[in-house]
């Protein structure tokens, strides 16, 4: 395109309320995100009633926000980008509504984003020189797949978990241990304290398919702890955060390798919630290094939910003329 394109893109596919203004796919002019953390701490988790009810009294705030903070008005905003899945149901609903009403009442296009295709074009923003093609590691509290970018546009799973996201292990794990939510950054916090003693599942390595399961290793911890509990005998959270991190994240790492090193490619991305987690990056960047992979990862601000994303993966939907929709686009839990 000749001329500047500004993105609005919105999110709310689980308790961040978010809203971005992004030029043209890479440059980052604002990125809003009111957190719903607090309100759900209560809970240990993640209430989907109270997180829509919560992101219908944000939303516009946040979007207007969005727009001063980058310091453009309404009419000078090129399409609209919101995800539409996947995510909670009635999360979702809030985003896509708002998003369907400004692009109508300013008269232009909207563009529906897969989250987790959104998540994948963070990199896009933190790194201006990376292009496709590439393999991307998506690792987040719903989803844990293998993603084949063969275009800004083309991305294509190539693996997935059966079971569990390595992101729903970390919070099982994290509840069962009794630690606060939300449990991924405090388990990585206790981690760096603990020693990786304990062995969970000894035979947990790359399957043939490199299809990723967690179930088992969520539910040996889970039976790990509730033994001693049963014996009276004291937990040691430390110990069994490092254990289970090294796990989780090696079996992770090792999959995602196996898969790199069959396709032959030299680039390699880590997206996602977990993407923020420091062992993660890096045993990630130490295997891509061994095998002169260049690796990109996001700043966790870009890992977490954001509408960055969201923007900046929209753009390039808006500059192919692709994911174009009209006002009966609705919200999909699962994609």
């Amino acid at each position: 395109m000749s001329k500047d394109v500004l993105v609005l893109g919105i999110e709310s596919s689980c308790d961040e309320t978010s809203a971005a203004v992004v030029r043209n796919g890479r440059e980052c002019l604002s990125n809003v995100i009111a957190s719903q953390i607090d309100i759900h701490r209560r809970f240990g988790g993640v209430v989907p009633e109270i997180a829509g009810r919560n992101h219908l009294l944000a939303v516009m705030p946040v979007i207007d926000e969005a727009l001063s903070k980058a310091g453009v008005k309404k009419e000078e905003i090129d399409a609209v980008a919101v995800t539409y899945g996947a995510g909670l149901i009635g999360c979702l609903l809030v985003g896509v509504s708002a998003a369907k009403a400004f692009a109508y009442a300013i008269d232009r296009p909207l563009v529906k984003v897969n989250h987790i295709e959104g998540h994948i074009a963070a990199n896009f923003i933190a790194f201006p020189e990376l292009q496709p093609p590439f393999l991307s590691l998506v690792a987040s509290g719903g989803h844990t797949s293998i993603v084949e970018v063969s275009g800004y546009c083309d991305m294509k799973p190539v693996s997935a978990t059966m079971d569990d996201a390595i992101g729903e292990a970390f919070d099982k794990v994290a509840r069962i241990l009794g630690l606060p939510y939300p449990g991924g950054p405090e388990i990585d916090r206790r981690a760096k304290e603990g020693r990786a003693v304990i062995r969970f599942c000894p035979n947990l390595h790359a399957r043939g398919d490199l299809a990723y399961s967690f179930s088992g290793l969520k539910t040996a911890v889970v039976n790990y702890v509730h033994n001693l509990t049963q014996r009276g005998e004291e937990i040691p959270v430390n110990d069994v955060c490092a254990s289970f991190t090294a796990e989780a994240v090696g079996y992770l790492v090792d999959t995602f390798m196996e898969c790199v090193r069959r396709r032959g490619v030299k680039s390699a991305a880590l997206a996602g919630g977990v993407a923020a987690n420091s062992y993660l990056r890096a045993r990630l960047g130490e295997a891509c290094a061994a095998e002169g992979v260049k690796l990109f990862v996001p700043p966790p601000v870009l890992c977490t939910d954001n509408a960055a994303m969201i923007a900046a993966r929209g753009y390039f939907s808006f500059a192919g003329g692709r994911d174009i929709a009209d006002l009966s686009l609705n919200a999909v839990s699962n994609l």
